[in-house]
């Protein structure tokens, strides 16, 4: 699954400075909106038992990816970061 992580780039996700965890910006109309997707988000992040770094401020969520029992970017964070794409996008 790690090979999605090139396809995951072209999306607006990158890798981190240290490149052990990728991360991206989601920006809404408002923050409802975004506090509506962190929900979701969260429920997917739950299911996978994999959760996110993530702030809000107002109408952006600035998410970071990593697996931190592994020490860098593993096939759970791809699958959520697609996820995470999927909900945006809905």
């Amino acid at each position: 699954m790690l090979e999605n992580l090139d396809a995951l780039t072209k999306n607006g996700w990158e890798k981190s400075n240290d490149g052990l965890a990728i991360k991206k910006s989601f920006v809404f109309p408002n923050f409802i909106e975004a506090l509506g997707w962190m929900v979701k988000a969260g429920v997917w992040a739950e299911k996978y038992n994999h959760h996110p770094e993530w702030v809000n401020v107002y109408k952006t969520v600035n998410v970071l990816l990593t697996t931190h029992d592994k020490g860098r970017i593993t096939s759970l964070d791809v699958k959520l970061a697609e996820q995470m794409d999927k909900l945006y996008e809905s």
